[in-house]
C-alpha cells in the first residue's frame, strides 16, 4: 500500500452508479473503521446511521432539500450514505459508560491505571465543558477525525466517496429524532462507485504547494 496513491486517486465524487454496490465484506470494514476511530481520551461522541435501503437513503435526502438539493442525487445514487452524528453533551454518567467498557475490555491491568484514567479524561472533559464553555464543538472535532479516517480508509478499499456538509441538519435531526436522543446530524458521507458521467473524475487534483504549506523544524 502506497498511502500517496491513495492520496491521488480519492477524490469527490460528483455522480455514483446507483447500479454498483459495496460489497458486506467492504461494509463490514467501513464499520470498523468507524468504530475503531481516534477520538480525544477515547471519548467517542458519535452516532452513526448507515443508509443503504432505497428506503433508508430516502430518509437521508430529506436533509438535501431546497438549498441542498444540489446533493440530492449523491444521496440517491450512492452505494451507502452514513449520517454522522455527535453528542450534544457529555455528562458524567456516559463518562462512566466509557470507563465501564473499557474495564470490560481488559483496558485496566491495574485498579490504579482505571483511576488515572478517569481522572485525565476529566480534565479534558472538564476543561471544555466548564472552562471553555465548547463540548459540543469539541465533541463535532472528534466526529470530524473520524470522517477523515473512513475517506481514507475507503479509497484503500477501492471506493468512492464525497464529504456532504450542504445538508439541512434541522430536517435530519426531526427525522431520525436526534435531538431526543442526545446527538445532532453534523455531516453525511456518500460511498460507492463513480459514474462514468462524473466529471471530476477526470480533472486533476490541485493542492497549495508543499513549501506553502510545510514547515520543517
Amino acid at each position: 500500500m502506497n498511502l500517496t496513491d491513495i492520496a491521488l486517486s480519492r477524490y469527490s465524487t460528483k455522480a455514483f452508479d446507483p447500479d454498483r454496490k459495496i460489497p458486506d465484506e467492504a461494509l463490514t470494514q467501513i464499520k470498523s473503521l468507524l468504530r475503531y476511530s481516534p477520538s480525544s481520551v477515547n471519548s467517542q461522541p458519535w452516532h452513526f446511521i448507515i443508509a443503504g435501503s432505497d428506503a433508508g437513503k430516502q430518509r437521508i435526502a430529506k436533509g438535501t432539500q431546497g438549498p441542498f438539493q444540489a446533493n440530492e442525487a449523491k444521496v440517491l445514487n450512492a452505494s451507502h450514505v452514513v449520517l454522522f452524528c455527535a453528542k450534544t453533551e457529555i455528562d458524567d454518567d456516559y463518562l462512566d459508560h466509557l470507563l465501564a467498557t473499557e474495564d470490560a475490555d481488559g483496558r485496566f491491568p491495574e485498579p490504579s491505571v482505571k483511576e488515572m484514567t478517569k481522572g485525565v479524561r476529566s480534565v479534558f472533559v472538564n476543561l471544555h465543558r466548564h472552562e471553555l464553555n465548547d463540548a459540543p464543538q469539541w465533541m463535532e472535532k472528534q466526529v470530524y477525525l473520524n470522517m477523515g479516517s473512513l475517506l481514507l480508509g475507503v479509497a484503500a478499499l477501492g471506493i468512492d466517496a464525497v464529504p456532504l456538509e450542504g445538508i439541512d441538519i434541522a430536517a435530519l435531526n426531526e427525522e431520525f429524532g436526534l435531538q431526543e436522543k442526545g446527538y445532532t446530524a453534523v455531516a453525511a458521507v456518500s460511498l460507492g462507485y463513480r459514474s462514468t458521467d462524473d466529471f471530476n473524475a477526470k480533472l486533476p487534483k490541485s493542492r497549495l504547494p508543499e513549501d506553502e504549506i510545510f514547515t520543517l523544524v
